[in-house]
């Protein structure tokens, strides 16, 4: 069985011999046996556990790499009125210990919830359920 030893986030991209497809909740890993898109199986077995991110690419015991993709996702996308009222909306979800995602056009991303959703209409947010990858925030003190 192929195994794979390591995560590297910069990798030769002409090793790729395949890609994994996993959700949010399923890329913090450390000894996992996964299957990989094509259907082929492969243990991870890490040293600690590590997110996977998507691109990252599962160093295998015969030197090529499994790409991470991020799986599409049931998510909620949330834009406020301004700047003021977009942080207003990121406390509410952060009070509720909600893993939330800051696009890079300062929307916010959450995993599809019909009760907040109801919360931030609510609250005035602007809110469209879509079905798109979701890598939310990890933390303070969590290491990229």
């Amino acid at each position: 069985m192929r195994k794979a030893l390591a995560v590297e986030r910069d990798w030769d991209r002409a090793l790729k011999a395949g890609s994994v497809t996993l959700a949010h909740d399923k890329r913090h890993l450390r000894r996992q046996l996964l299957t990989d898109d094509a259907g082929g199986e492969f243990l991870l077995d890490l040293v600690h556990a590590t997110h996977l991110h998507e691109g990252d690419g599962l160093a295998l015991d015969d030197g090529k790499f499994v790409e991470v993709l991020a799986a599409a996702e049931d998510v909620l996308d949330i834009a406020g009125r301004d700047a003021a009222h977009t942080a207003k909306l990121a406390w509410h979800l952060g009070n509720r210990h909600l893993p939330v995602q800051v696009l890079g056009d300062g929307r916010l991303r959450i995993a599809y919830d019909h009760v907040i959703e109801a919360m931030l209409n609510g609250l005035g947010a602007k809110v469209f359920r879509a079905n798109e990858s979701f890598a939310p925030e990890h933390g303070a003190y969590h290491a990229h």
